[in-house]
This record gives C-alpha cells, structure tokens and sequence, in this order.
C-alpha cells in the first residue's frame, strides 16, 4: 500500500477528523500560548498515515507550514534578542522594532493560512 493521495469520486476521504482537528489547535494556538499547536502537529503526525486523499493533503500541508513558521520564528526571536541588546546603545531599537513586527505578521499570517486550510477541508477542497 503506498502513502499517496487516493482521489476516488464519491468516496470520502479517511483522516478528515484528524485535519479538522489540527487546524483547529492550530487557529487556537495564539490564544493557548502556541501549546495547542504542538498538540496539533502531534495529530497531524499520527494520522498522517491512514489519511488518504483531500485529507492527507491538508496533513502535509499542516505540517509543512508549522516546520515553516517554526524556523522562521525562531529567526525572528533570534533578530529580537540581537536588536534588544543592540537596544542598549540606541541603534537596536528599529531593529527591535522590525523583528517584533515581522514575529507579530507571521504570527497572523499563521492563523490566517489555518483559518483558510479549515475552511478548504470543510468544502472538501485542496489546500
């Protein structure tokens, strides 16, 4: 049995619950202090493996655009930290400024991207 996408007409696709449900930790992820989207990461990995079809794609999406997010948040903070000691003799500060905006924009561009990855499944279309 391979692990591809199975696009059969008329036949749901298995692992539906399990993309619901990591998109939904994943739009909950900022009120839960990103907690929730570790949870959601977990679900995508567990159920990458039976899920077949819309579904299984919405999985990878998931966790393509968590590993995305992640590096680059880490990017971000990594920029923070720098600015904020470069804040001490004034010169860091737009640039703290900058990564913190760029943290705050990724941080909504995450949420959006989910919101829409919801509603694609819930129509039962592709990401």
């Amino acid at each position: 049995m391979t692990n591809e996408p199975n696009f059969i007409a008329g036949r749901e696709s298995e692992g539906k619950v399990g993309a619901l449900i990591a998109w939904a930790l994943f739009i909950l992820s900022i009120p839960s202090a990103n907690v929730l989207v570790l949870v959601g990461l977990v679900v995508s990995y567990v159920t990458r493996g039976t899920a077949t079809g819309v579904a299984r794609q919405h999985i990878d999406a998931q966790i393509a655009l968590f590993w995305s997010v992640f590096w680059w948040t880490i990017a971000a903070w990594v920029g923070i930290a720098i600015s904020a000691v470069a804040s001490v003799v004034l010169i860091g500060i737009p640039f703290l400024l900058l990564f913190l905006l760029a943290w705050f924009l990724l941080s909504v561009w995450f949420t959006i991207k989910s919101v829409i990855g919801l509603l694609n499944l819930l129509n039962n279309k592709p990401i």
